[in-house]
């Protein structure tokens, strides 16, 4: 699930930094700083969404560098067990597959695949339908719920099913028809 949450971070700048444009300097460091890491305890910082108050700088002796605390407001990602998700799979191997949600890799075993889908290795990977009708490979895209996470400092990871209704494929690789 998304949320929007306030946090705030201390930047380091250089002096050749300091003069008019400090603010937009702050802003661009920050950014590149934040966006696309994760943190486990608030999931995947996906964006900054605005910069709010920032502090006086604090120089640091012997390195004329300042310290500024900025207040800014991000969006991020943050996995439940029991959110239904829409994915792309990546891999497929016979002990499940692979998908990705923006950031965050999801894990399916074939265990939470239903019981008529078998695993084809004859050309690419996939789970096939007894009716030959639906394929699970690389690049298909997919829903699914989550039933599982782990949250380690720096990584999210989640496993789902596609057993459920209204869940499974929900749009073919390309290239398949």
């Amino acid at each position: 699930m998304m949320y929007l949450v306030e946090l705030e971070r201390e930047i380091e700048l250089q002096p050749c930094f300091f003069g008019p444009r400090l603010r937009e300097v702050l802003e661009q460091k920050l950014h590149s700083e934040v966006e696309g890491r994760c943190s486990g305890k608030y999931g995947f910082l996906v964006c900054v969404t605005g910069m709010g108050d920032v502090s006086k700088g604090q120089i640091r002796e012997g390195l004329g560098t300042a310290l500024f605390n900025v207040h800014y407001s991000c969006l991020v990602l943050r996995p439940h067990k029991g959110e239904v998700m829409d994915c792309v799979v990546t891999s497929v191997s016979k002990v499940g597959f692979f998908a990705d949600a923006g950031p965050l890799q999801l894990f399916v075993s074939n265990h939470l695949i239903p019981e008529d889908f078998s695993f084809d290795s004859a050309n690419e990977p996939a789970f096939v339908s007894s009716d030959e009708a639906v394929r699970v490979q690389a690049g298909a895209e997919v829903r699914l719920r989550i039933v599982g996470t782990r949250v380690d400092a720096d990584e999210i990871f989640c496993v789902g099913t596609i057993k459920d209704d209204y869940l499974g494929v929900i749009s073919q690789a390309a290239g398949i028809v």
